[in-house]
């Protein structure tokens, strides 16, 4: 499906559909509203999935693996080879994301949008070597930018014929909270040193270069905030538009997507400056301990349902939210009516 396609097919949600979850939710012989964001959760996606028999029989996560050319600056604290170190541990059940996976009968999809060296496992859908070095050039072209989003929006649309019933977003490359912090700071209009963070673990004196670079970066290519492929073509990565894409074909296909951390966070920024009805079909797993991890939230209007600290990235986050819906859905399921148990209904207080 094309991008501008993908935009006209974002419909609203079916109130109906969260209106009977709600009057379930009601119904269950507790005090109302007690599961807080456990009922959110599941009101939202009875809208997204167009019934109150909500379906979590399926899950996956997609992890977005790309290189980012300003590791060339110094502002990262390993180099490009991680990332294919990493994407092959994906497949071997050898990373974090993969384990949690596992534990939560997960499958995992890595995919190469843009890594800088081939892998002979991980399903291949590059757009290029790694981005440019923003620092010199824009990250990349308009075109890429948008292979990369439509990248995102054909892997929802297979997702949906597998029978998929929700997305977690993940993603994996060396520098990408560089590009993340850069687009970060133009949506929101923030200076650079308020959104950049040390990423992986950067010193005090890294950081500070980091800060430099995208500061420069900007400067040198005054992205457009208005036009958020603009923005993604200039200073951001390939995972980063992947996962924009991923997010909007999640919405057009009526797929709740829950996004990870402060990366993946971005990128359904990206997705709601696109198509702001996108941002319906989006749950919020965590807040990363990334500096604009809680400003890109706020920017959503979406509040975290899990706070941990956690930075990781790989869709740690958005797994771990995987087992605390499910069983927000066996209660919704099964836990007795007031009916059934012969008391008086709760009745909402003023």
């Amino acid at each position: 499906m094309k991008f501008e396609e993908c935009l006209e097919k974002i419909l609203p949600l079916d109130e109906k559909a969260k209106d009977a979850c709600q009057k379930r939710w009601d119904s269950i012989a507790k005090p109302l509203k007690s599961l807080g964001k456990f009922e959110e959760h599941l009101v939202q996606i009875a809208g997204i999935q167009r019934t109150s028999q909500i379906h979590f029989n399926k899950k996956v996560l997609v992890i977005m693996c790309a290189d980012n050319g300003v590791v060339a600056e110094g502002v990262t604290q390993t180099g490009q080879e991680v990332t294919a170190i990493v994407a092959e541990n994906f497949l071997d059940g050898k990373s974090c994301a993969a384990i949690m996976c596992k534990d939560t009968r997960t499958d995992i999809f890595p995919i190469d949008i843009g890594m800088a060296t081939d892998t002979p496992r991980v399903r291949k859908e590059k757009i290029a070597y790694g981005t440019k070095n923003m620092a010199k050039e824009p990250a990349m072209t308009r075109e890429e930018a948008i292979h990369a989003i439509e990248i995102g929006i054909i892997l929802a649309e297979e997702l949906k014929a597998q029978g998929y019933d929700v997305i977690a977003t993940g993603e994996m490359g060396i520098g990408n909270t560089t590009t993340s912090s850069a687009v970060a700071s133009v949506l929101l209009k923030k200076p650079v040193g308020q959104v950049t963070g040390k990423g992986a673990g950067l010193s005090s004196q890294g950081l500070c270069k980091k800060i430099q670079v995208i500061e420069k970066s900007i400067a040198k290519h005054k992205p457009d905030g208005n036009d958020p492929v603009d923005v993604l073509s200039k200073v951001g990565g390939f995972d980063l538009a992947g996962l924009t894409g991923l997010c909007l074909g999640g919405a057009a296909q009526k797929i709740p997507v829950v996004i990870d951390g402060f990366i993946s966070s971005v990128a359904a920024l990206l997705a709601v400056r696109l198509c702001p009805q996108a941002g319906d079909y989006i749950l919020a797993s965590h807040v990363s301990k990334e500096p604009a991890g809680a400003m890109i939230l706020e920017a959503l209007n979406k509040s975290p349902s899990l706070t941990c600290d956690m930075c990781l990235g790989e869709g740690t986050g958005a797994v771990s939210l995987f087992p605390l819906l499910e069983m927000a859905l066996h209660i919704y399921e099964k836990m007795s009516t007031f009916a059934q148990i012969e008391i008086e209904d709760y009745v909402p207080l003023e």
